[in-house]
């Protein structure tokens, strides 16, 4: 296989503008693996966008999809939003979801200016929270030739219903008041506090349901930090792609749906792909269980393979 190559690319404007960083993996034997040849041949090959979701990096478990899809024919871009990993930003480990969707743009652009690359069929690739800004970035933009969102968060409001009948209210009221001080601190242009995002049962972690803590440091890289800025906890439920799903009824979409998640609500994940009449692979297992080492990540990628030869030849 092709050893992925170090790649930088600015985003952002002004005082916000940054540099991110990642890894960029060129398609094994060109296009040609992907499907037909003498047209694959004179375009180059598509490229696959990934990112990682709430509080992830590029090195935290994207590489073995990165290189499966590099593997099949598909050049492939990983890469950490501003602020996160080896990307540069500041303030560090605050996820703002309009400030990464624009990260995403910014990576679209560069992967479409990497050689052996067709410009005009790049797929969006995201996970959980970036399932959702995947959702939002592609939608009119004709460079994007699909989408694949794996166990996607795509309405803050359904996964916080669900969040309040699985952590006690105590909790719950904890985490509340943390986020709206955060808020207000950051307004105010201090640094606003951090809270855990992975933690034990009963902790003020963002993440602590039974086994969540294991599966994402099972999966963590070195440049992982488990911890974010509280404000997004306050953000997560304004953000809803959902409401636009059905703008990508011109765009190749697969949602990935992990039927018993208890962090991104399969329900919704399920009425979002309806609307965009998506195709739908179901998952007997949890929010992690698509990840590599997990029980159904082999299938997952199987799948996001079959899709991709289907639509883009």
């Amino acid at each position: 296989m092709t050893s992925p190559v170090d790649i930088a690319f600015r985003s952002g404007s002004g005082p916000d503008a940054a540099e991110c960083r990642g890894w960029f993996l060129p398609a094994a034997g060109g296009a040609e693996s992907a499907g037909d040849a003498a047209r694959a041949g004179e375009a180059g090959s598509p490229c696959v966008v990934l990112a990682h979701g709430l509080g992830g990096t590029a090195d935290s478990g994207l590489m073995p999809f990165a290189e499966a899809f590099a593997a099949a024919g598909y050049a492939a871009l990983v890469f950490d939003y501003r602020g996160f990993g080896r990307s540069d930003g500041q303030p560090r480990q605050v996820v703002s979801p309009a400030r990464q969707q624009d990260d995403y743009r910014a990576a679209i652009a560069a992967a479409a200016a990497q050689p052996g690359v067709d410009p005009d069929r790049i797929v969006l690739w995201g996970c959980s929270l970036s399932g959702g800004h995947v959702l939002e970035v592609a939608r009119g933009r004709r460079d994007v030739a699909a989408v694949i969102a794996v166990v996607p968060l795509v309405d803050g409001r359904a996964a916080a219903l669900t969040a309040a009948r699985q952590h006690k209210p105590t909790a719950l009221l904890r985490a509340t008041g943390t986020a709206v001080l955060a808020r207000a601190v950051a307004v105010a242009g201090r640094p606003e506090p951090m809270v855990p995002l992975a933690g034990p049962p009963g902790s003020t972690a963002l993440l602590s349901l039974e086994g969540y803590e294991e599966a994402y440091t099972s999966v963590a890289g070195p440049t992982w930090r488990n911890e974010v800025g509280a404000s997004i906890g306050a953000e997560l439920g304004s953000f809803r792609p959902a409401k636009n799903a059905a703008d990508l009824v011109v765009v190749p979409t697969l949602f990935q749906i992990a039927d018993l998640d208890r962090a991104a609500p399969p329900h919704a994940a399920a009425t979002a792909a309806f609307a965009a009449r998506a195709e739908v692979r179901h998952y007997p297992g949890d929010h992690f269980d698509l990840f590599s080492g997990r029980p159904c990540h082999d299938r997952a990628v199987r799948h996001a393979l079959h899709f991709l030869r289907r639509h883009i030849p």
